[in-house]
């Protein structure tokens, strides 16, 4: 027996050290079959037809290692479109395989920082990757095309650039950048029609998030399902109105709680410029209750949150955020995180949830 161990460990140890040995050529090769593999992927392809929902960001401004800045890739069918881009959106929406290259628009709630600040990258990763002939379709409610033309002229250099490298067949220069789309906004009970294109209806109707003024939520309605994004807003009648019998209802929620305790810790760092924004931004957001009491109102079927502040770092802290919903609202409800997926297949009254990452 004690020969037969002794041999064991012996033959262990030599494959540990030609494993060693050959970790390099061994790495390549696995690199090889994953790469490839991941490049095959294409989460728009796997899915059956219908509508679904996945958040390529869930947080806000506040860095939480679970949610990137606020983004929701919507899927109808065949169509990929993509609402809002906040910082880490585009390296989220690779890690779900989702093909950038293939997205047909991204739209705009409103024109907070934490929504546009990954514009670039993303519109980047379409141009490259998609090979694109025609620049990005960005659309918002009046004053998108201000955005537009400020990312067109931070990557001009950035264009030229990669043109030279890779040549226009590649990287066509027609395909660069984005174009500005607008409309005006609503009025309260009013929405515009943003497309009504075969299968696929979506609307803009306006919210409540003053002083941010322009500021919009979005409907998409494609065959018999439906899903509604709030964007940020505080609790909004408005909203209620537009999410009526939804399927989905994807809506912002910040804890006050939460981010009360935020608050008497800036004060006690004598940080009052913390005390002031974290006081100010609790009257133009909704809480987690107010998101079920509008999803409620609708009719919505299932609630999804996002747009989570402030971060929720332990499992305790969302225990405290979801504290009262069920209460408010007694259908199933969702805090979502990157990679959430929410699918709704046509012909069907299914919802089905996934964790991607």
């Amino acid at each position: 027996m004690k020969r037969f161990l002794l041999g064991l460990v012996l033959v262990l140890a030599l494959v540990l050290i030609v494993a060693y040995a050959f970790q390099g050529p061994i790495t390549l090769r696995l690199m090889d079959r994953v790469v490839a593999q991941r490049l095959n992927a294409n989460l728009v392809d796997e899915l059956p037809d219908g509508l679904h929902v996945a958040l390529c960001g869930a947080g806000s401004p506040l860095p939480d290692p679970d949610r990137s800045g606020p983004c929701t890739a919507v899927i109808a069918g065949d169509d990929l479109y993509i609402v809002d881009s906040g910082s880490g959106s585009s390296r989220v929406l690779s890690q779900m395989q989702i093909p950038q290259g293939a997205i047909d628009a991204i739209l705009l709630t409103h024109f907070h920082s934490d929504h546009i600040d990954g514009l670039g990258d993303t519109i980047l990763q379409a141009w490259v990757n998609g090979s694109r002939t025609e620049p990005m379709p960005l659309i918002g409610p009046e004053g998108v095309q201000e955005i537009a033309k400020g990312l067109n002229g931070a990557y001009r250099q950035d264009q030229l650039y990669r043109t030279a490298h890779h040549g226009e067949e590649i990287v066509p220069p027609s395909g660069f950048g984005a174009v500005g789309q607008p409309f005006a906004q609503p009025e309260a009970g009013e929405a515009v029609v943003i497309l009504d294109d075969d299968d696929l209806t979506i609307t803009a109707f306006r919210v409540d998030h003053e002083p941010v003024d322009p500021a919009v939520g979005y409907r998409f309605d494609y065959k018999d399902r439906s899903v509604v994004l709030s964007g940020d807003t505080k609790k909004s009648a408005n909203l209620e109105q537009f999410a009526q019998g939804t399927d989905l209802l994807v809506h912002e929620a910040l804890s006050r709680e939460l981010v009360g305790v935020m608050t008497e810790g800036a004060r006690k760092a004598g940080r009052a410029n913390l005390v002031k924004i974290t006081t100010d931004i609790l009257d133009y957001h909704a809480s987690p209750v107010e998101a079920a009491q509008s999803a409620s109102a609708a009719g919505a079927q299932h609630l999804l949150f996002y747009h989570i502040v402030p971060p929720l770092l332990l499992a305790p802290m969302e225990e405290i955020f979801v504290e009262g919903v069920s209460d408010a609202y007694d259908g199933p409800f969702t805090v979502g995180r990157d990679g959430t997926l929410v699918s709704l297949p046509a012909g069907s009254e299914e919802i089905r949830v996934e964790e991607l990452l």
